[in-house]
Order: C-alpha cells, then structure tokens, then sequence
C-alpha cells in the first residue's frame, strides 16, 4: 500500500495535551514537576530592564560638567518620580531660577562629570507565563518554564487572530451551515467563547466585541470583513500578537465554509465548560495552529495515555479512510475520506508529474488532487 506523509489538524473529543510554557528570555521557573496547576497560575517569571534615559544637566542648567554635583538633589542609586526635581539652582534672590525634572519613573544609575549627563533607568518590565491549561507539571524547563498535560478535548483550526484567552463554551447559532450575525449575539456572552457555523459576519464581530465575547470559534470568515475588522491587511504567515479585544479561530477557510460537522458537534458536546483558545498561526517551519482546548477532568491521563499508545501513528501517513481537508484551490477547504492512492504520478493540470490522491468529499463528489494539495485530520 502507498503512504503519503501529510501533517494535518487535530479535532479529537479525548486526548492528551500537553503545552510547553516558555519565558522569552531566562528567568525564574516558580513550580516543580509533579505539582497541579490552574489556568491562571505562574509558572515561570523574568524581567526586562528598563531603558534608560540621558538628561544633559550641564546643558540645561547652563553649568561646566564637572560642577554638575554642586546642583545635583539626588545621588546614584536614589528612586526618582516623573517630573520630579532632580537638579536645580535659583539666582539674584530667586528671581531667576534653573531646573531639571526626571522624564520618567527610574533609579539614578550614572552621574557624569565628564559628559555632565545623568542617566535614568526606568524600572524592569515583568514578564509573567501562567499555565494556560490546568494540569500537571511533567516537565521543569530550567530557567525558561515548564510543560503542563492535561486530559482534554483538543481541536485545532487553520487560521487565527488574537492571543490566549478563556472562557465558556456558548453555541450561538445551531447548525454548522448558520451565519453569525450580530442579531445572534446578546448580552450572555460576556466572557464566553462563541461558536458560529459557516460564517461571522463584520457586525457579528463588532457585536461580540461589544458585549464582552472572549472569543469566536466559526467555519470562514470574509477577507474583507477581515480587513475592515483590523483596519490592515493581515499576512497570515505569523498571527497571534495582535491588539484585539477577542480571540478569532477560523476552522475551515477564507469565505462563507461550513464547519466540520464533527468539529460542531464536539464544541456543541462540551457547550458550558471552560475552554482555553489561541489564535495563534504559523505556517512556516516550526507549524502553529490556533486552538480550542477544553480541560476534562472526568477523564484519567493514564488510561488515555494507554490508549493512544496503541493507535496507529499518523507518522505513516494516508490510506484508504483517512480523513483529509483538501488546502489548495478549486477544492480548498473541503473535507473528505481518501478513496484511492495511486502509485505512479500523474500529470495535472500545471503540466507537471505528481503522485496524487482521490478524495470523496462529504458531497459525494470524488475529486483527484495532489497529495501535497491535503492534509490529514486527527480524529
């Protein structure tokens, strides 16, 4: 039997998941292998120095450099305040009067006589990562952060806006073929993440914006809306970092596209329980997908794990049943079971030899593309 490897989306209902939560810089790991943690729990924090800032003291206060201390009313090391005095002289009874105020909150870190400058750090930028997932820690990244795993329903899509929030699962529509429109959307989703069907419209996001909507989990969204919601045109090489009130998880493409049926009914199964999202994308090396997480406790790590040693690697790629999500164009977007995996290539349209695969689509339709043209979904 011929095997294609294709690297896909996951969208399983019981799984095992693990997030590698990682500091930007090095730091200080605040929790120990073995140990539970919540979403919102810190595992890992660093600090960023502050910039600095040059105030020219002998400039403004008209003085030599090195008579720069005489006027000086704070020491290296002192804690200054913006806008506070940090330097300053009066003259003829204090009709005349010259003084320097520090730019910014800092410490005093350097005093020249030299230059007759005086530099301001401001204080460190903190950077905290918090666990995203509940969990256990079954790895201590020394210095960088730790690996959480959880037992949990798992469904990745292929294009995201916005970084990682949480909330409750809400059904806001009730079929994956339903538009998300702003009529759909009221003042209960406050706080939750939404699920629409083929579309959101432009309005339906300003709507879920509006009534404080973490996130929207929906089949397609028009580019144009895209653009007219952000206000730029958006490469979708890299995503995640944007300034959005909510996060936006696109599980099948760019347009009106239904979402998956098992993809709905998975999100409809655990409507009400807590779900951890991320739009984040990367389609280059070192692939990103956004996602939906949704921790189950009901469920035992151990005995998942048992299970899903036993199943088939999808490191052996296709086969005759393997259900794959067809990611180039005519057919971009549509989902269906492989039918047939020829052996020898075949010329297609571009003039060109590919070994290639037949699909039948949820349609019924049996179509030939490229293997490079598909992508295995994880059931």
């Amino acid at each position: 039997m011929a095997h294609a490897y294709t690297p896909g989306l996951k969208r399983k209902e019981a799984t095992i998941v693990r997030k590698t939560r990682r500091l930007p810089i090095k730091g200080e790991v605040l929790v120990k292998k073995g140990q539970e943690v919540s979403p919102d729990d810190i595992v890992a924090v660093a600090e960023i120095p502050g910039e600095s800032k040059v105030v020219n003291v002998a400039r403004l206060l008209n003085v030599e450099p090195d008579e720069i201390r005489d006027f000086l009313l704070k020491k290296e090391g002192d804690k200054v305040s913006k806008g506070e005095i940090i330097a300053g002289y009066k003259a003829f009874f204090g009709l005349f009067k010259s003084e320097c105020v520090a730019p910014t909150d800092g410490i005093i870190e350097h005093i020249s006589d030299v230059t007759g400058q005086v530099v301001i750090r401001e204080p460190p930028v903190k950077i905290e990562v918090n666990a995203y997932i509940p969990g256990e820690v079954v790895d201590v990244l020394p210095g960088e952060g730790a690996v959480i795993e959880t037992a949990a329903a798992f469904i990745q899509g292929i294009f995201g806006i916005g970084g990682e929030r949480r909330g409750e699962i809400k059904l806001a529509v009730n079929s994956p073929k339903e538009i998300l429109t702003s009529e759909k959307i009221d003042s209960d989703a406050d706080g939750k993440v939404l699920i629409g069907g083929s579309l959101v419209t432009y309005d339906g996001i300003q709507k879920a914006i509006e009534v404080g909507a973490r996130g929207i989990v929906v089949g397609g969204i028009e580019d144009r809306d895209l653009r007219k919601w952000l206000g730029y045109e958006i490469g979708v090489a890299i995503t995640g970092h944007e300034d959005v009130p909510l996060t936006l998880i696109v599980t099948e493409g760019f347009g009106k596209m239904n979402m998956s049926d098992r993809t709905f009914e998975i999100l409809k199964k655990f409507e009400g329980m807590e779900a951890s999202i991320s739009g984040a994308t990367q389609i280059r090396a070192g692939v990103v997908r956004p996602e939906i997480i949704v921790p189950r406790s009901d469920l035992d790590v151990n005995e998942l794990r048992s299970i899903e040693s036993g199943e088939t690697e999808f490191s052996q790629g296709m086969d005759i049943g393997t259900l794959v999500r067809i990611i180039r164009k005519p057919y971009f977007g549509a989902i269906g079971r492989v039918v047939s995996l020829p052996v020898e290539p075949q010329l297609i349209e571009t003039g060109s030899k590919v070994r290639v695969v037949e699909v039948e689509l949820e349609d019924g339709r049996r179509v030939t593309v490229p293997r490079a043209n598909v992508e295995i979904i994880e059931e």
